[in-house]
């Protein structure tokens, strides 16, 4: 669909997107891909390990797609409690 687009599309898309169509070119790791699926947690939409949820945070998703425009007619909500969420973090990364 990319190369079918005019640059008018493509500059609107970047706008609106950021460079969300460079993530098509990576290339994904089958098998790191099949480990990490097996911690998937579609109920919640998150990475459980332990007992312990991942979830990236809509700042790292817009850091990731180079996005730094946040739509206003969506919803976003900020962590509750950002220590006890970074101790968990440390626990299961075994970071120090």
């Amino acid at each position: 669909i990319w190369a079918q687009w005019n640059d008018e599309v493509k500059q609107l898309f970047y706008s609106r997107y950021g460079d969300l169509p460079y993530l098509l070119d990576i290339k994904v790791d089958k098998h790191l891909f099949r480990a990490l699926a097996q911690f998937w947690n579609p109920a919640y939409s998150c990475f459980t390990f332990g007992g312990g949820d991942l979830v990236s945070t809509v700042e790292e998703y817009m850091a990731l797609i180079r996005c730094s425009k946040i739509q206003a007619d969506k919803v976003y909500s900020r962590a509750v409690n950002v220590p006890n969420l970074l101790k968990k973090l440390v626990n299961i990364t075994g970071m120090s």
